[in-house]
């Protein structure tokens, strides 16, 4: 590979989900110079429809994307790449990224970067998961409980957090049943909530999940039980994959990079926005507001010298 032409902008925002895209959009809109960098690989890429979005509800969370990168593409202040970042890093006073796709390099300097790449999920060991997941099962109950109302669910979670999430599901769900796989602990009290909640639990090995083309049909057991089930929804391990950056980013007990309330780090020129910040998953709406704070506070930051109480780390 040639080495790559170098470009300077003033914020590099990397990632265009409903995170990045919102940041990049307000940048653009504050006359800020900005390189948007995103490797087109959507964690919610499976998912049919998203919900909740104020006038977009029940769109496709690829065309949601598609919508928000050409509203950015239509200001001249902006540029939108597709590339994988594999390194930034301090470049002086500024800050170096660096990324390559199909064998071409991309590598840009600027005043400030936006992380905003979301989260790589890990789900239990299914064969037949994923054939399901965005259709008959999901991960998000906010998201998507409203249209599984009614069925009969599964909820398959082997995290110390079960309870509390299968409670969450159970507000949609009358019919739930929850498989902890072998792997998840649940206490007396836990199982005394549950129960009065109507939901049942069984703790025995899961072998798949059944079905075919027209949907989902049950949960087949280890020991040959086929309970009937016609979806539900999944708790994945989330993971924040940020090794190719060059600083030294605070993170939390789960790896998420804490920042206060606009997005800042604490590593002067480096913001997070969007899943890969603590709580982690959110909706899209919720990201997108997220995303649209996070650009006022680097707008803020490179005008410089402001007082406003608003700046304040919370």
């Amino acid at each position: 590979m040639s080495a790559p032409d170098r470009s300077s902008v003033d914020v590099v925002v990397i990632g265009a989900g409903p995170a990045g895209l919102s940041a990049a959009l307000n940048l653009v809109r504050a006359r800020r110079t900005v390189l948007l960098v995103d490797s087109n690989r959507p964690r919610n890429a499976a998912t049919l429809r998203s919900h909740g979005f104020l006038t977009r509800d029940g769109v496709s969370p690829l065309e949601l994307r598609k919508l928000g990168r050409a509203e950015v593409e239509g200001y001249a202040e902006a540029t939108v790449v597709q590339t994988v970042v594999d390194r930034v890093a301090r470049d002086g006073d500024r800050w170096l990224v660096h990324g390559s796709w199909r064998g071409t390099e991309v590598e840009a300097t600027a005043r400030a970067v936006v992380i905003a790449t979301g989260l790589r999920e890990e789900f239990p060991a299914l064969p037949m998961l994923r054939a399901f997941y965005g259709t008959a099962v999901h991960s998000c109950v906010e998201c998507d409980g409203y249209e599984k109302s009614g069925e009969p669910l599964a909820f398959i979670c082997e995290t110390d957090d079960v309870v509390d999430r299968a409670l969450l599901i159970a507000a949609w769900a009358d019919d739930l049943v929850v498989y902890t796989n072998g792997v998840a602990a649940i206490d007396e009290p836990g199982r005394a909530r549950l129960a009065s909640a109507g939901v049942r639990v069984d703790e025995r090995p899961v072998a798949d999940l059944e079905g075919d083309r027209s949907g989902m049909t049950g949960v087949r057991l280890a020991d040959g039980h086929v309970e009937p089930r016609t979806g539900g929804f999944v708790r994945p391990r989330w993971y924040a994959d940020l090794d190719w950056v060059d600083a030294e980013l605070p993170r939390d007990d789960e790896g998420l990079v804490v920042v206060d309330r606009a997005g800042r780090t604490g590593v002067a020129g480096l913001y997070a926005v969007g899943d890969v910040t603590p709580p982690g998953p959110e909706q899209l709406i919720v990201a997108a507001g997220h995303g649209a704070v996070t650009a006022a506070a680097v707008h803020r930051d490179l005008v410089g010298g402001l007082t406003d109480p608003r700046d304040a780390v919370q």
